[in-house]
């Protein structure tokens, strides 16, 4: 098991384990603590609560605003969709503050209740590909939890030799020296290293109350992100928000579908679906 270090961006091995004091880079992730103020949060959580939530699978209840998809058939319609909530639009608007956010115009927002004596939690899995975009944005709200990250494909990951730095964070140790040849990955690879199985890895991602998690590029496409019951302590409410594939999106197959959908969504007028 390792820990995602926010400061650095590598996964680290955890403490009094084999693996303690090696790391390897994880990236595709963007967390920024403290996202919007206590107020804020009591305010949307209010604003959620005078909706219905809907019983959701393993123990989560939801609210969904977004279009009616069949992502088994890959059909997709407004439906009675009528956009995003209108708390969400100043959410949207501090996003595009945050460096890997420019351009994100979400087109879909779930609201997921999660409480331990429901045993709420999620299984591994991806988001679809086909409707969603790249960049998968979460604001966790009322308590902490752990995104854990998770593998199914084949060969292994390299390790390197971690050390603490004095003002927080971690850094690989062991470079080779610059215009070192690569290696068959094309790779400068360190000079000190270990292989393990990428199955056999789980990377933590700690989630701190208020803040903003992002997922894209290998950390969305490549690794499967879960929630564990275990790290369900008391009732938490994760707010996704996803943008649409480039296949709605200008030059896209179905691009004046994604505009008309987009533009329901950011009017900001919506009610549960």
């Amino acid at each position: 098991n390792f820990t995602y270090c926010p400061a650095t961006g590598l996964a680290v091995g955890n403490e009094h384990s084999e693996f303690a004091g090696w790391a390897f880079p994880f990236p595709g992730v963007f967390l920024m603590e403290e996202f919007i103020s206590e107020d804020e949060e009591s305010e949307m959580v209010q604003l959620m609560d005078r909706d219905t939530w809907k019983p959701s699978q393993s123990g989560r209840r939801k609210q969904d605003y977004g279009p009616k998809v069949n992502f088994k058939k890959q059909r997709l319609k407004a439906g009675s969709f009528s956009g995003l909530p209108s708390f969400s639009k100043k959410i949207v608007a501090q996003m595009e503050a945050c460096p890997v956010l420019g351009g994100f115009s979400p087109v879909e927002q779930c609201n997921l209740d999660y409480r331990p004596e429901r045993g709420s939690a999620i299984d591994p899995h991806f988001d679809d590909c086909w409707l969603w975009g790249e960049r998968l944005v979460t604001l966790n709200l009322l308590s902490q939890t752990v995104l854990s990250m998770s593998c199914d494909s084949e060969g292994c990951i390299q390790l390197f030799p971690a050390s603490r730095k004095e003002k927080g964070g971690w850094s690989l140790q062991g470079a080779p020296p610059a215009g070192s040849p690569a290696g068959p990955d094309g790779s400068q690879r360190l000079l000190s290293s270990r292989l393990v199985p990428r199955r056999e890895v789980r990377v933590s991602i700690a989630l701190p109350r208020r803040s903003l998690l992002v997922l894209r590029g290998s950390a969305r496409y490549g690794w499967k992100h879960s929630i564990h019951r275990r790290h369900i302590l008391h009732r938490r409410v994760g707010v996704t928000f996803r943008e649409l594939s480039d296949e709605f999106g200008p030059g896209g197959a179905q691009e004046e579908l994604g505009r008309e959908l987009l533009a329901t969504a950011l009017s900001f007028q919506g009610r549960p679906v």
